[in-house]
């Protein structure tokens, strides 16, 4: 037996411990006593940990501790929404108390209005940024990179889980005068809880991974949708037409498990808290089903539909205009580098001074919360009918529809006001350097563009009401619920939001209408390869997710890889000896190394990775410089490879489908380049630049009359 250098007390202390222990067990012990310092309660976390593996090992043989983390995943997420969500309703409700409290002081309630949002959002930006400088934004393109094989472990640290929790909430709290949501970050907060749940279930399973599954971030995406609205199909189609490019079958199962589990958590949550009487839609509607529309009304949806279509093709346009300004301005470039918090105030103080109650904010209901905006444009109430009706019900002045009706002002001209001015200023919103979500604004806005056309067609329809009075034959909040889907999944350019407004009211009698505007808006949004609202983030952040960057280029895809990839300045000869790997290791960061016969023929051998390649030099390190690598190390076969001849649109779709981090390209068996990642985004970026280039050339020869060959 070894010798241990600690006291016989100690020694018997911990044989004491329990009698059954073998003497194994018990040298490893003290061997740690040696080695690491003394901790309390020795006895007693040595007890926990043998209940807790015993447990673990019987749920295990039962059920799987992969599908247990699914629950867990689905059951925190929902836990940290509802927190949230309660967080975030303090703090508005303080906020509106201060105002109502200033009341009879008009310049005490503008500070006060304004003030509170913009500190806040200054809080946000210098708290997010000061923990990690990655947290701002909604987060959606880049786990989109990360689902597509790209490795960006920064956006999956615990900090960055903490910054962009807390920069959320005071991001939230600023209300609708920000006019920002959480359904973009709460999908990145679910994906970093997903990935430190898959640690520690590694970790319980004795194993050690330091990058989460594929498959765990895809159910991630799916519930970090399901929490924020209760609604799990819609949120497993999310990360279906959205998050990823190509969907694995297998995901299906887990993400509707965990979906369903984060949707029931937080729906109970509501009830528990007495939001709620019982677990129903988040914003329940009673639209009538024995006649929800009529017929003739499918041309109004269907025009609708082609209404949101263009309106998010004007405000796409506006927004990648914007985002490309405030990088290339001088000034703002520089403040925004070097001053966020203060951009941010100012930013905010602006769409706040916009959205005075007193001014301007009189005429588009600003003192309404996101969730009041909404349900009160989703109401079947007719706004206009009952707005020229002099006979207000008792208790009628507290209805939210009256928000949009302000006295001497119909709901047309508060419609008309708040979409105007929020288009420029969600516009402006979007460059706030704060973690905020852009879904629910766009959502609630498209629901507005619905309400304008509903109330258009109450107040120019003949039979406005049936002819017993009692219930309207249009039905304004229908049309809401088709404008709310159809602007927010032709800016996303995506189907899911239709069955999103479904279950978010719980309102099917209304399915095929929402559905064709939806699909009409989507046609006509994305016509011309328009870039959606997170392609146009990921084009101007430069991220490598080519199905976004190659929108503004779409001739990319037939490129054959012979003519844009550049032959590999880093190989490994099968005759390397220890000075050449050292030099190579030194002067190259990559993980994977191809080997070649020589540097001559460059037939590729095979593989070999960076820490085999220590190793050897490790192993090697008092052997002399004569040792080869081919003679003491064996290659890595290489499975796939591509050829010279296949396009960049096949180079792309494979290595995503496989999900490598670079894919050899040979020709008659010779090395002729490595596709990764970042080569990937160094070929869209050189052909970006030259193709703009011929255009640029092309305009001026025209301008100046010269034919073009």
């Amino acid at each position: 037996m070894r010798a241990f250098q600690c006291s016989p007390e100690k020694a018997v202390e911990y044989l004491a411990m329990n009698e059954g222990l073998s003497v194994i067990h018990a040298e490893e012990m003290l061997t740690a006593s040696t080695t690491q310092p003394w901790k309390p309660w020795r006895c007693l976390r040595w007890m926990v940990k043998e209940c807790v593996q015993r447990t673990q090992a019987a749920v295990s043989s039962v059920l799987g501790l992969h599908w247990l983390c699914y629950v867990a995943l689905g059951v925190v997420t929902a836990l940290v929404s509802f927190a949230m969500n309660l967080t975030v309703a303090k703090l508005l409700r303080a906020h509106n108390w201060l105002y109502s409290q200033l009341e009879g002081h008009a310049v005490l309630q503008f500070l006060c209005w304004t003030l509170y949002p913009a500190s806040l959002c200054a809080l946000s930006t210098s708290f997010s940024h000061s923990i990690c400088p990655h947290s701002a934004g909604s987060g959606v393109p880049e786990v989109r990179c990360m689902l597509a094989g790209v490795e960006l472990p920064d956006y999956l640290s615990i900090s960055h889980l903490f910054a962009k929790l807390v920069g959320l909430t005071c991001a939230l709290a600023a209300g609708s005068t920000v006019f920002l949501g959480k359904v973009g970050p709460f999908v990145h907060l679910s994906t970093m809880l997903g990935a430190y749940l898959h640690r520690l279930c590694a970790s319980a399973a004795g194993k050690e991974e330091q990058k989460p599954k594929q498959e765990m971030l895809v159910v991630s995406a799916a519930v970090g949708v399901a929490s924020c609205f209760g609604a799990p199909i819609s949120g497993v189609l999310f990360s279906v037409e959205v998050m990823g490019t190509h969907y694995a079958v297998r995901d299906y199962y887990p993400s509707l498990l965990a979906a369903a589990c984060g949707a029931l958590t937080f729906r109970l949550l509501s009830v528990l808290s007495r939001e709620q009487e019982t677990v129903q839609a988040l914003f329940k509607t009673t639209y009538s089903t024995s006649l929800p529309f009529q017929p003739v009304e499918i041309l109004a949806f269907a025009a609708l539909g082609l209404l949101c279509g263009a309106l998010s093709c004007v405000y796409l346009f506006c927004h990648r205009w914007i985002l490309q300004f405030v990088r290339t301005n001088r000034i703002l470039a520089k403040i925004m580098a070097t001053e966020k918090a203060l951009y941010s105030g100012g930013v905010v103080f602006l769409l706040a001074c916009a959205t005075f109650p007193l001014s301007a904010g009189h005429f588009m209901a600003a003192k309404l919360s996101m969730s009041q905006l909404l349900s009160s444009l989703l109401e079947e109430t007719q706004g206009y009918v009952l707005s020229q009706n002099a006979s207000v019900p008792q208790g009628a002045e507290d209805l939210l529809w009256q928000a949009w009706s302000p006295s001497g002002t119909t709901i047309f001209v508060t419609l008309g006001v708040f979409l105007f001015m929020k288009l420029w200023m969600l516009v402006l919103a979007c460059t706030l350097p704060i973690p905020a979500g852009y879904f629910m604004p766009v959502f609630i806005y498209g629901a507005a563009v619905g309400r304008l056309l509903g109330e258009g067609l109450t107040h120019v329809s003949a039979n406005g009401t049936s002819s017993q009075g009692t219930a309207p034959a249009i039905n304004p909040g229908g049309y809401a619920l088709a404008g709310a889907a159809a602007f927010s999944g032709a800016v996303t350019h995506s189907l899911s939001p239709a069955l999103l407004a479904l279950e978010l009211t719980g309102q099917h009698t209304h399915a095929v209408p929402v559905l064709l505007a939806t699909l009409l808006a989507n046609a006509l949004a994305r016509s011309h390869h328009r870039p959606s609202f997170y392609d146009a983030i990921a084009i101007v952040k430069k991220l490598p997710h080519p199905l976004s960057l190659v929108r503004t280029c779409p001739k990319l895809l037939s490129v054959r890889l012979g003519q844009v990839i550049q032959a590999p300045t880093t190989v490994v000869e099968k005759q390397s000896g220890v000075t050449h790997i050292q030099q190579l290791l030194n002067s190259s960061p990559e993980s994977v190394f191809p080997v070649v016969d020589c540097q001559e023929s460059r037939v590729l051998l095979g593989s070999v990775s960076r820490l085999q390649l220590e190793a050897f030099l490790h192993a090697h390190r008092d052997g002399g410089l004569a040792k080869k690598l081919v003679d003491h190390w064996s290659f890595q076969p290489v499975k796939i490879q591509l050829s010279a001849e296949a396009t960049f649109k096949q180079a792309y779709s494979v290595l995503t489908a496989v999900r490598e981090q670079c894919l050899f390209v040979t020709e008659r068996g010779r090395l002729v380049g490595v596709i990764t990642w970042s080569e990937i985004k160094r070929i869209m970026e050189e052909f970006t630049k030259a193709t703009t280039l011929h255009h640029q050339t092309a305009e001026r020869m025209k301008s100046n009359h010269i034919p073009t060959s």
